[in-house]
């Protein structure tokens, strides 16, 4: 019988909770299969994005556009940014998630070529992506495989990485001892990255991919300036939820 006072049950397991009841579908992966018919539809640990939920966003949210234009987007997205630091590879994935991708597609009225712009993301109207939580999602990357407590990915990719520990831990050893250390052994999932949360349960602190410890920040409210402050994990989880588009853009 699992102890009733471990860091699932105390912080990730009611965080799942809040995610479902704020409109994301919600995975655990601690026993994910593998290949076409596996709980992900990935082939290997190697891959941090979820290409048929990509493939299938991009399709929603550009309906005009052709399957090459698709493809075309898909590989800039998911291509090998290795050799790049990972400051300038979250820069570059940032640019494409703002402003999207040009295409080159057929010109029916004057023949040839022209360029489109493909949308990656919905930021006007939320509702229309795809919100997937996976809990345990394990990655490998060139020496060690990681396992952040969970992933948050918008249209497929992983845009938000949340790490815990039980009350009583600081929340900053999350920081120090395991955001850090994904961000070195697997860098490919953070090219996507738009936020990082730390979190006790009670004390939650929200940063970039970029920020040290001092520059992660409490999140006080949900909706309005007015409103009393106070500091927990579902304070933050609603608010990042109701403001994230904005501040993502900025």
């Amino acid at each position: 019988m699992p102890h009733a006072y471990t860091e699932d049950q105390l912080v990730e397991q009611p965080a799942i909770g809040l995610f479902a009841e704020l409109g994301w579908t919600t995975v655990a992966a601690l026993e994910e299969t593998f290949g076409a018919t596996g709980t992900l539809l990935r082939e290997t640990k190697g891959e941090v994005v979820l290409g048929s939920r990509l493939r299938a966003a991009l399709e929603r949210l550009n309906p005009a556009l052709p399957p090459e234009a698709i493809t075309a987007a898909v590989d800039e997205l998911t291509r090998d940014r290795s050799a790049m630091s990972l400051e300038a590879a979250n820069r570059e994935v940032y640019l494409l998630l703002k402003e999207g991708i040009k295409v080159s597609v057929p010109d029916r009225e004057r023949g040839g070529q022209k360029t489109e712009r493909l949308r990656v993301i919905d930021w006007e109207n939320p509702a229309n992506n795809d919100f997937l939580l996976v809990s345990q999602f394990s990655v490998t990357g060139a020496l060690y495989t990681r396992r952040p407590d969970l992933v948050g990915f918008v249209n497929g990719l992983p845009l938000v990485v949340l790490e815990f520990k039980k009350p009583g831990v600081p929340a900053r050893v999350a920081f120090d001892e395991n955001l850090t250390c994904y961000k070195a052994d697997i860098p490919q999932l953070f090219w996507f990255n738009a936020l990082l949360i730390a979190s006790n349960g009670t004390d939650s602190r929200v940063g970039s991919l970029t920020a040290d410890w001092e520059r992660f920040f409490e999140w006080k409210r949900i909706e309005r300036e007015d409103e009393p402050r106070r500091v927990s994990l579902e304070v933050m989880l609603r608010g990042t939820s109701a403001r994230c588009w904005s501040r993502l853009l900025t």
